[in-house]
């Protein structure tokens, strides 16, 4: 007898436990349909991806740069580090994200945020240009990113000078972003491969303290994979992303791609106790992302990579992380009309 009921009671605990397991519906708040060479697995695959990994929303953006294929090199490059040809600034990508989007059964729409990302920020032109691709396509843009300012060697490889999140050229983009009440996903690395110190946190700060108006998305809270293979872990992001998150309230966190380890889990798998506590204090300014560029079949293994973190977070913030926050940084026409189960 005390067998059996040992038995039902480990049966009911683990059955409890089952019960309680959380499930996840995402929104993938970083994701390039093309990539480096404006190529892309076509929007079937990126559907049935989405589909799969429990995706109900994503981030719809191009890539703002094209890498070369130079006359001197045998082997077309894979990636922009391929090789040492230059990238160069590539306006087209926003038609092909455009003609993607209109590709979408109508029924699907509402799941592909597209945002405007084919500009040179250090063109004092761009923001002309931008408002006339809003002009052409009135309310199909979303937001305006992932514009690359400072990012590792291909900051380097791009033709030109060294955009910068602060210069005057952004400023004015700035300026059309609250205009249009269009969020900003900016990538502006904090610091150089080598420094061990916020060495560029000026040219991110400054925009977030000249425009209260405009809903800044900082790109990987500005780390990258670059940075990492020569310092492993940024021992100042923490403190600086605190005092940020409090400075500025209109400071949004991606946490696609390089933040996920060594920050929010340990090579283990294990969540930091200090990490979980700040998304837990700031429950609507933090969102995950795959940051997948062009090919999408490891959309799922990205997203569903955070769940032992999200896990650890109160179950109304984990979602909200998840799959909300990104939604409700969206224009307010949008947020408005997505349908009641979003």
């Amino acid at each position: 007898m005390q067998l059996i009921r040992l038995g039902f009671l480990l049966s009911a605990g683990l059955l409890a436990g089952f019960v309680e397991a959380r499930e996840y519906r995402y929104s993938d708040a970083h994701l390039h349909y093309v990539d480096f060479f404006q190529e892309s697995a076509g929007m079937g695959t990126l559907l049935q991806r989405m589909d799969e990994a429990g995706v109900d929303h994503v981030m719809f953006s191009g890539i703002p740069v094209a890498k070369k294929w130079h006359e001197d090199e045998p082997k077309r490059p894979r990636y922009y580090a391929g090789d040492d040809a230059a990238a160069y600034w590539y306006s087209a990508t926003d038609v092909l994200i455009a003609h993607a989007y209109k590709q979408v059964p109508e029924a699907q729409r509402h799941r592909f945020h597209p945002f405007l990302s084919g500009f040179n920020p250090n063109d004092k032109n761009s923001d002309a240009h931008i408002r006339r691709m809003l002009e052409l396509d009135p309310g199909l843009w979303q937001g305006i990113g992932e514009v690359f300012t400072r990012h590792d060697d291909l900051t380097s490889l791009i033709e030109g000078s060294t955009p910068r999140a602060n210069n005057e050229a952004m400023t004015r983009v700035y300026h059309l972003a609250a205009e249009y009440d269009l969020p900003v996903m900016v990538h502006s690395n904090i610091t150089s491969k080598r420094e061990r110190n916020p060495l560029y946190l000026q040219e991110m700060e400054e925009p977030l303290r000249n425009h209260p108006h405009v809903r800044f998305i900082w790109a990987h809270a500005g780390t990258s994979m670059e940075i990492h293979r020569h310092q492993e872990k940024l021992e100042f992001l923490f403190d600086t992303l605190e005092r940020m998150l409090e400075s500025y309230p209109n400071l949004y966190i991606d946490l696609s791609w390089t933040m996920l380890r060594p920050y929010l889990t340990d090579e283990s798998g294990k969540p930091d106790p200090k990490w979980v506590k700040l998304v837990g204090q700031y429950p609507e300014r933090f969102m995950i992302g795959s940051d997948v560029v062009g090919r999408f079949d490891s959309m799922g293994e990205y997203m569903q990579g955070f769940d032992r973190f999200l896990d650890e977070l109160p179950e109304d913030v984990a979602h909200k992380v998840a799959r909300d926050n990104f939604l409700s940084i969206l224009p307010r026409r949008v947020h408005e009309a997505l349908p009641a189960s979003r």
